[in-house]
């Protein structure tokens, strides 16, 4: 094991009807003014906004709505977002809604208080950091990216089609309601990505992390992974299945806190690097991007990570065979295989992208690995290579 330091300042209220208890827990946070944010109609078809007003009214929260956020935010309405806040004078924000909603709120609590345009914490993640954060609190309904106990946040601009990331601790939530009940009404469809979100999460660490003996890490990184699996192939077959539904919400949630990566030494975020511009320009679910770039950059680090993904193919798929090259080729179709059986696109053509797109997608990619610090060998002639295999 490396050295880290660790700390996750998230509180997690998790249960059936937590959702209940949004109104108390802003009040106990010393909240009285807060901004709303959440996406478009499924919070008001499936209840949860009911039960979030009327909480908020119960403990005399005032809100102020900031909706519309999109499956993959946009710089735009950000902007929008925080001016708006700004003029309601909140000293909270409240986002309800899975990890695009989580994101744009972030966005917001950090732009309210900058003197900066906010985009610029985004473009100049390695040099510009946000001072200050309004305090944020999410109740979440679609278990994927982890933001619900993270510092995290992405964007897109519209104009550029750039998708950004910014990671600050200040972003953190202070407190998150997991509630079950809230992702009964979660379409297959949706399943499928947010399994393959989750998943990717945890194994970019695992098969990118630095040399050494890691049971602790490695263990849990296969653990959540698989409890990740057999959630969703119980909810795919019983979509009311509640104890499927909160293992998955929990196991997406441990997916990325940070905690199985603590301790691994330097690990980077290759599938990710390579599916943001998917979604940036495409406007390609993430997680179904994600299950696209996943196999494809196994198959082209195959022949320089063999044991890491031979690890995977045989503690996670089950692989038995003993050659270490033929380990990973198998233990990576079975891996698109059953991304595929429950729903996933696993190509570039099954998410309706062309071919003369790839140096597009290379290009910008590149211009990631580089901000991101993914490794030098990811030129734009690499990705390209890399997404010839998932075309």
């Amino acid at each position: 094991m490396y050295p880290f330091e660790y700390s996750n300042p998230t509180r997690i209220i998790f249960g059936d009807d937590s959702v209940k208890k949004i109104g108390s827990e802003l009040a106990d946070a010393g909240l009285t003014n807060v901004l709303f944010v959440y996406g478009k109609s499924s919070i008001r078809k499936n209840g949860v906004y009911d039960d979030v007003t009327e909480s908020l009214k119960a403990n005399n929260i005032q809100w102020s709505e900031w909706s519309g956020v999109s499956s993959n935010p946009l710089r735009s309405h950000t902007t929008e977002g925080i001016e708006f806040g700004r003029g309601q004078k909140v000293d909270g924000i409240l986002a309800v809604g899975g990890g695009s909603v989580l994101d744009e709120a972030k966005a917001i609590a950090a732009g309210i208080p900058a003197e900066c345009d906010f985009w610029d914490f985004y473009l100049n993640r390695n040099s510009l950091q946000p001072q200050s954060a309004l305090p944020l609190a999410t109740v979440l309904t679609l278990p994927a990216t982890g933001s619900e106990m993270n510092g995290g946040s992405v964007i897109t601009d519209d104009t550029t089609r750039e998708k950004r990331a910014m990671v600050n601790p200040l972003l953190n939530p202070h407190f998150s309601i997991l509630d079950p009940k809230t992702t009964l009404t979660v379409p297959p469809d949706y399943v499928a990505y947010s399994a393959s979100d989750a998943i990717s999460h945890t194994i970019e660490s695992y098969l990118t992390r630095a040399d050494g003996f890691m049971p602790v890490q490695d263990g849990y990184a296969e653990g959540v992974v698989k409890a990740i699996m057999r959630s969703t192939e119980r909810i795919l077959a019983d979509p009311f299945d509640i104890e499927a539904r909160a293992a998955m919400m929990w196991a997406a949630t441990l997916a990325w806190n940070f905690l199985g990566s603590a301790g691994v030494g330097a690990w980077a975020t290759p599938s990710h690097m390579l599916e943001h511009p998917l979604s940036g320009i495409f406007d390609v679910p993430h997680g179904a991007g994600l299950a696209v770039t996943g196999p494809a950059w196994m198959s082209w680090e195959s022949c320089r990570r063999t044991s890491r993904i031979a690890s995977f193919s045989r503690n996670i798929m089950g692989v038995q065979e003993k050659d270490a090259s033929a380990a990973c080729a198998e233990g990576i179709q079975q891996f698109k295989s059953w991304l595929a059986q429950i729903g996933n696109p696993i190509s570039l053509r099954e998410c309706n992208i062309d071919h003369a797109s790839i140096g597009r997608l290379a290009d910008q990619s590149a211009i990631l690995a580089q901000a991101w610090g993914t490794g030098a060998e990811y030129t734009a002639d690499v990705i390209k290579e890399i997404l010839e295999i998932g075309y």
